[in-house]
């Protein structure tokens, strides 16, 4: 596992221990990031929702995000994220939240620009995390969720404000892009 592009390119990262965490293998991290691009700028917030080992929200810092909030609710999967954002030496960027991802939702408060998504499959947690996003209303107008999920699983068209604007199967793996609608008084 390594970091696929941006000021950290190259850069080995730590993998877990056993199956109980389950990085974005490199091939779609690329895919989906390369998706990104046109809704990436410099100084960009996003949100690792459940970090697992932090691969894509070191990605994101990689690319230029100003700041990532790393979201996990494993003290283990955190302490990986924690190692390896130490490891690429960008800790001033990162924001680690340990906790439920509703919860963790609803303590960032500052616009988020991306929020990436990339729960355990079977979990069920994609519409929840939506919904709270919603709620919360921390996500800019324009502003991008990324959901990778089993491939057979089918997402909504639309969901709780957000419209989804791409969506691409990498084998077993589906990568479902949500946009925030821009709102008439923007």
């Amino acid at each position: 596992m390594k970091v696929n592009a941006g000021e950290l390119k190259g850069r080995r990262l730590r993998s877990p221990k056993g199956d109980h965490i389950r990085p974005t293998n490199d091939k779609v991290k690329e895919a989906m990031f390369s998706m990104l691009i046109p809704f990436m700028y410099d100084g960009f917030v996003a949100v690792d929702l459940f970090t697992g080992s932090g691969n894509l929200g070191i990605e994101a810092i990689s690319r230029g995000a100003g700041r990532v909030f790393f979201s996990d609710d494993s003290r283990e999967s955190l302490a990986l994220a924690r190692e390896n954002i130490n490891i690429c030496g960008v800790m001033d960027r990162a924001v680690l939240l340990s906790g439920d991802f509703k919860a963790n939702i609803k303590r960032i408060n500052e616009p988020v620009d991306i929020y990436l998504l990339d729960p355990p499959y079977a979990d069920g947690c994609i519409l929840p995390a939506l919904q709270t996003i919603q709620e919360k209303g921390n996500l800019r107008d324009g502003g991008i969720v990324v959901c990778e999920h089993a491939h057979r699983d089918v997402l909504p068209e639309e969901a709780y404000g957000l419209t989804a604007i791409r969506s691409r199967r990498y084998g077993a793996i589906g990568v479902t892009i949500y946009q925030k609608k821009v709102s008439e008084d923007a």
